[in-house]
């Protein structure tokens, strides 16, 4: 039996929760198996045991990494209203509707997440929490404790926006939504500014 280092475990399992998000976000959790997720991770079933001990257990490792990444993402935009501004456009743009596999995971994920296990839900919870405070570091730098509330319902708002528009079949209707979605969004940032 070959043992492989620690190092290329690590690259694998990173392989595995790379692809597993694209797929879960594409698919679906529950429409994703474990053996359509090794594939794409170009593994075998078998592998997958080295590195989890459940689906659930992959299914928690993957929506904390995304949420970290999205939480990177963001971190490129500027300090204050400009900088929400820019991340609210890029969110709510038609190139982030029309890839939901490169996308967020609260706006494929949400409703299967809250059927989740314990884990994985608390997972989601402190992710999602890190993202709504670096974002409100940047809405409010001298209180970001105070623009949490409001921050996670424009973040709500967002995310509901987001998900809408890719179930509606009317494209016209979908893309003024997204629109729609920002001035509200903005309207929502502005009146938190003006308290």
């Amino acid at each position: 039996m070959v043992r492989y280092g620690r190092e290329r475990k690590q690259v694998t399992r990173r392989r595995i929760i790379e692809a597993a998000g694209r797929r879960f976000k594409a698919d679906g959790i529950d429409g994703s198996g474990i053996a359509a997720l090794m594939a794409d991770a170009g593994l075998t079933n078998g592998a997958f045991y080295a590195h989890f001990d459940s689906k659930d257990d992959l299914v928690a490792a993957v929506v904390a990494d995304q949420l970290r990444e999205q939480r990177e993402g963001l971190s490129a935009a500027a300090l204050g209203r400009a900088g929400a501004e820019q991340m609210l456009r890029q969110y709510l743009s038609i190139g982030h509707r029309d890839d939901p596999a490169r996308g967020c995971p609260s706006a494929a994920l949400l409703d299967e997440i809250a059927r989740t296990a314990d884990p994985t839900r608390r997972a989601y919870t402190e992710g999602v929490l890190a993202v709504i405070d670096d974002v409100a570091a940047r809405v409010a730098p001298n209180d970001p404790r105070s623009a949490r509330a409001r921050t996670l319902s424009i973040y709500a708002l967002m995310v509901g926006t987001l998900q809408l528009s890719r179930a509606l079949a009317d494209r016209q209707l979908a893309d003024a939504l997204l629109e729609q979605g920002i001035q509200s969004a903005l309207t929502l940032l502005d009146a938190a500014e003006r308290t």
